[in-house]
């Protein structure tokens, strides 16, 4: 026997209850880890590739397995519960994991502000949105089934399944078929920053990446320009505000 079970066999259970929460924590770090060097070594766009191949080979395998441990069943690499659960419950759990996702990112800001300031908490957080929003954007994409030149109406429907869409509120002005105007109404962030008497947070050089590479992304043809983010002044129904137009 290894020693490995040899340790597991005399664990207590607050031990082994740990260590099942850090191998979760360890294969999330790990796929991430993965991820970044590939995009390092031959691209972002090959990287979502590669990524989209080891999600579909992976995670259904995962699952199965440990519905054999935990005796839920699964149908096609999903758990067959959520295929169960009545669509309002559905959408409050998209909602759920989009709070947790900003929740997630904030944590890492003040994390790495705290240890390091606010120069480098800013300049990881921009470098993060150089993958994450085309990841987000390479998404949508595959789940609405966009074409690859979709234009402003694809860019559109793209904005409706961000994660932000879920816990903020946002409009878009529609120019022309070439133009819109997207609004930031509420902004969690901001929102709370402002109930405390707190100054916006200076996110413009962050939206300078996210936007762009998230347009980009959908239809390589859109170009964005930034209306105001802040530390930008902006009027009380919105706090950022992006124009997407489609250069033919």
């Amino acid at each position: 026997m290894s020693s490995g079970k040899v340790i597991l066999e005399q664990a207590d259970q607050d031990l082994l209850v740990r260590m099942v929460m850090d191998g979760f924590r360890r294969i999330i770090v790990h796929y991430g880890a993965w991820f970044a060097e590939v995009e390092h070594q031959v691209g972002l766009e090959k990287a979502l590739a590669v990524e989209d191949d080891v999600w579909q080979a992976s995670v259904g395998n995962q699952l199965d397995r440990l519905g054999k441990t935990l005796d839920f069943p699964t149908e096609g690499g999903i758990p067959a519960v959520l295929k169960t659960l009545p669509k309002e419950v559905l959408a409050d759990l998209i909602e759920k994991l989009s709070i947790n996702w900003l929740a997630n990112d904030g944590i890492w800001f003040q994390a790495v502000e705290n240890r390091f300031g606010m120069g480098d908490a800013k300049r990881c957080n921009d470098t993060c949105w150089t993958r994450f929003s085309p990841f987000e954007a390479a998404r949508i994409k595959k789940l609405l089934d966009l074409p690859e030149a979709g234009g402003i109406p694809a860019l559109k429907r793209a904005l409706g399944l961000r994660m932000y869409a879920f816990i903020n509120e946002q409009s878009i002005e529609e120019v022309n078929d070439h133009c819109i105007i997207f609004y930031m109404n509420n902004c969690r962030v901001q929102a709370a920053r402002k109930r405390k008497g707190l100054a916006d947070y200076p996110c413009k050089s962050a939206g300078m990446v996210e936007y762009p590479t998230f347009a980009q992304t959908i239809d390589p043809r859109i170009k964005t320009e930034c209306v105001g983010c802040p530390p930008d002044d902006h009027p009380d129904n919105w706090f950022c505000a992006w124009k997407f137009i489609l250069e033919e």
